[in-house]
């Protein structure tokens, strides 16, 4: 895990401990830590989005803290304006194992580009209203001439 501005980021790498892949939450469980309704999450699963699922005894499906570090990178890669087909993609590359870490790695460079390139959108949009605030600003400071009779 690591920490970007004040939001904790965890990364799905594997890890050695078992109960990282013991499923444990339930679905409800799921949906209100992650946001996500539980419509989507049955969604996700349903187009390949996530991985298998397990369930439990009596069919009901459990998540694991390996699937819960997978939503959290997949809602991650939604705030990046990342397709659901290329997150299909990048999910079917995972899956297809080390051999494709080159294509992943393109792929997360040029969705990083497209980001900083968003940003400095959003920074020259944040300039301009600085202006108009000013503009604005100085208008309502200062003193009102009353020219009414």
């Amino acid at each position: 895990m690591s920490t970007v501005g004040q939001m904790s980021v965890t990364t799905p790498e594997p890890m050695v401990d078992e109960s990282y892949e013991r499923p444990r939450y339930s679905i409800g469980e799921v949906a209100e830590r992650s946001g996500l309704s539980r419509d989507t999450l049955r969604w996700y699963e349903r187009i390949g989005l996530m991985n298998y699922v397990g369930r439990d005894a009596a069919g009901k499906r459990r998540f694991s803290d390996r699937d819960l570090n997978w939503l959290e990178l997949i809602g991650r890669l939604r705030c990046t304006g990342m397709s659901v087909a290329d997150m299909l993609h990048y999910a079917e590359l995972v899956r297809a194992g080390d051999s494709t870490t080159p294509q992943r790695l393109e792929m997360f460079r040029k969705t990083r580009t497209e980001v900083l390139a968003r940003i400095e959108e959003l920074q020259q949009t944040i300039a301009v209203l600085d202006y108009k605030i000013g503009i604005y600003e100085s208008r309502s400071a200062a003193p009102q001439s009353n020219t009414a009779c």
